[in-house]
């Protein structure tokens, strides 16, 4: 039985760019990736978003101003957790990005995305997010470079379950 854990994962778009963080440590350290983590006991998912962005990256969002555009589960092969991990994006925020102990920021034009030095699965999924479209994936990865096998698909409307709800 897997354990679900629940994510969040946070991009600003700024006209055609997009502002990814460098990891410096823990998890995805040296990938390129959107701001977030874990959700917090007593917070909702927005609120965590808003978080976490804030720490990574010194930007603030109002969680009102955050959309909600993908759910994403990712499942490691011999691991007994499934990431839950809820995207969001918006282009109103207020402060200018900032290195942090946890990631350095740097704003990418959406042609030219570093997918090299990103997870797998980004090439899979982020043209789904560049065209604005909402969207579900499951990745199942052997280590964290290889994908054994994924599935995504576009969907007419997120669910917002988790976006009002507090954490337990």
């Amino acid at each position: 039985m897997l354990v679900k854990k629940l994510f969040t994962l946070v991009f600003i778009n700024n006209e055609d760019q997009i502002l990814l963080g460098l990891k410096k440590r823990g998890f995805g350290v040296k990938k390129w990736n959107g701001f977030g983590g874990k959700v917090e006991p007593n917070e909702t998912i927005l609120e965590a978003a808003a978080r976490e962005l804030n720490e990574e990256c010194c930007v603030s969002v109002r969680p009102s101003d955050l959309k909600n555009i993908a759910h994403l589960e990712f499942t490691f092969e011999g691991q007994p957790t499934l990431m839950d991990v809820r995207v969001f994006s918006t282009n109103v925020f207020e402060g200018n990005p900032k290195e942090t102990e946890e990631m350095l920021p740097k704003w990418f034009k959406n042609t030219e995305v570093p997918f090299d030095d990103m997870w797998p699965d980004d090439r899979i999924w982020f043209p789904y997010m560049l065209q604005g479209k909402k969207f579900f994936g499951k990745f199942h990865y052997e280590g964290f470079d290889k994908i054994l096998n994924y599935k995504i698909e576009e969907i007419d409307c997120m669910k917002t379950f988790y976006a009002g709800r507090k954490s337990t």
